[in-house]
Order: C-alpha cells, then structure tokens, then sequence
C-alpha cells in the first residue's frame, strides 16, 4: 500500500491507493489542488464545495489580444483551471486607471469572450482610483473603463471594469440537491478564526459545470479562507 498525497493551501492530506488500482478521479484531484497552489488560487474544501479566491484578472476579445500581444497571437495556456475548459494564460497585462495609477503584471484567463473585462477587488479599485460596481460578469453596461498596456500595444476601454458578484457555478444536478435555480440567491457560511456568512451569493447552473463557490481575495481575507475549518451553502 501507498499514499498520494495531495498539496492543498495550507494543509496536507493522505489518501490511500491501491499499486494496481489507481483512480483516474484521485489523480485528477492531486493534479487540480497542486496547480490551485502553484498558481496562488486559495481554496476553502468541505465535503464536495470548492470555495475559491478569484484574484485580479483580465479577459480579452480575440482582436483585444492581437492588439496587446501581436498579430496572430492567441493566449497561451499557463495552467488550467478548475472548470473544464478554462485557464490562467501566461500573458500579463498592465491596467492603467485614472491619474496614471496602475497595475503592473495582471493576469488574463481564457479563453477569450465577444467583450473585454476587468475583474478587480474593492482593494484593487481604491488603489487605480476606478469606482467599478459590483456586477455579474459579462454585465458590463454603463461600468467604468481603463486602459490595457501589452508589449506590443495598447487597449482604451471605455467599459468593462467590475468588481465580481460573489457567486456559485453548479451543474444541475447540483441546483436539484440543493433546491435551486439559476440565478437564485444563497448564503454562505465559512467557519474559522473569522467566521463570516457572506449573503445573496448569486448561483449560476449550467451544464458540465462543477460545484464551486467564488469569492473576492478582500471576501477570502475577510473569512480567513485558507484555514476555514468548514464551508456550507445554505438556502435563503
């Protein structure tokens, strides 16, 4: 007998595993959990929710790419991310906000989207000076813009910029266990040091997706998610 062992934000965990009967699912977990801890992506786990921190980012048009990165480029996968089909890329970003405040090395995930748009944290808003609002993504109406800077050019966006809606994607078995629909509202309470129960966590229901919870990294500080001793979804 033999052990994987999994490295998780702040933890360490064994699992047991057959020589001749290794899970294809086990590896694919450890896989998943090293990757959230190399690439700095802090995570809450009770049972089957996965609470994530979802840091600064960038996503881009395909035309927006070729204008910060070159003609013909496209992003390059840096390391995948949780949900099937998407990734943190290797290119990186300046944003530029008003009074030529800025930040210098913001990460892009793809893949890319019909708009661009910034998702930064409260912190992050008060630091470039943009009174971005709380939004849905891909809501990007009447939001404030900024400027992207890449090696090879530079994007004005007159919107785009927002600060994320705490919310939870699920599949629709997940909706049917836990009594709810898309769009609908949830709580969530995450125990530690900080106990904290963050309300109206929007939840977003579609196929193929996996059960995940994601805030802020102000909302992930404010709980002391790293060392949550449980997380729960609870039902308004």
């Amino acid at each position: 007998m033999t052990t994987v062992t999994a490295l998780g934000p702040g933890s360490l965990r064994q699992r047991p595993v057959g020589r001749s009967t290794v899970d294809r699912k086990v590896i694919e977990q450890v896989v998943r959990e090293i990757v959230r801890a190399q690439s700095g992506q802090r995570t809450g786990k009770h049972n089957d929710l996965i609470v994530s921190v979802s840091a600064r980012h960038v996503h881009l048009t395909d035309e927006h790419v070729e204008t910060l990165f070159g003609a013909g480029r496209t992003l390059t996968v840096m390391k995948d991310l949780y949900q099937d089909g998407f990734f943190a890329a290797e290119e990186t970003v300046m944003v530029v906000g008003p009074r030529r405040r800025m930040l210098p090395s913001v990460r892009i995930l793809g893949p890319t989207r019909p708009e661009s748009q910034v998702e930064l944290a409260f912190t992050d808003c008060i630091s470039l000076g943009i009174e971005a609002p709380v939004r849905e993504s891909g809501k990007l109406d009447g939001t404030p813009g900024c400027v992207l800077v890449g090696p090879k050019g530079v994007v004005n966006l007159d919107q785009g910029v927002i600060r994320a809606e705490r919310h939870v994607h699920m599949g629709p078995a997940d909706a049917e266990h836990y009594g709810v629909s898309d769009k609908a509202r949830m709580n969530l309470r995450v125990e530690s040091a900080c106990t904290t129960t963050f309300e109206d966590v929007l939840v977003r229901v579609g196929d193929k997706i996996k059960l995940e919870v994601h805030l802020d990294t102000d909302e992930g500080n404010a709980c002391d998610l790293d060392n949550a001793r449980r997380v729960e979804l609870l039902k308004q």
